[in-house]
């Protein structure tokens, strides 16, 4: 049963759920929940990669990964767009887990290109 939960799924897609909970549980455990702009930025761009990793998971589409890149950039830029860049922990914690996102989300659109008829 478990090879048939696995069989034609990516760990990218794996590892970005892992980063989208990661991102939502982060104001809790990071401990910056009470700053309303990161912390709601946190929950909203983790609940939307999530969401967009299940649907991967359901079914491929070249354009969930593209999505999940442009939020890992929106990450490691939001906190001097959102001007939360002084709160060093979330400050921190929305690079890191933005980098991540990216690089994650850029290997699997390089997978994806060199083998497109393993996604299908």
């Amino acid at each position: 049963m478990a090879n048939g939960l696995m069989e034609g799924k990516k760990a990218q897609d794996w590892l970005n759920l892992v980063l989208a909970v990661a991102l939502f549980v982060s104001p809790w455990v990071i401990g910056f929940a009470p700053e309303t702009m990161p912390a709601w930025n946190a929950w909203i761009v983790g609940i939307v990669l999530g969401a967009l990793v299940i649907a991967a998971l359901a079914a491929f589409a070249e354009w969930e990964e593209w999505a999940n890149l442009v939020l890992g950039l929106w990450l490691i830029v939001s906190p001097w767009l959102l001007q939360f860049a002084t709160n060093i922990n979330a400050m921190w914690t929305h690079v890191v887990l933005g980098v991540l996102v990216a690089v994650v989300s850029a290997w699997a659109l390089w997978d994806y290109r060199q083998n497109p008829h393993a996604h299908v």
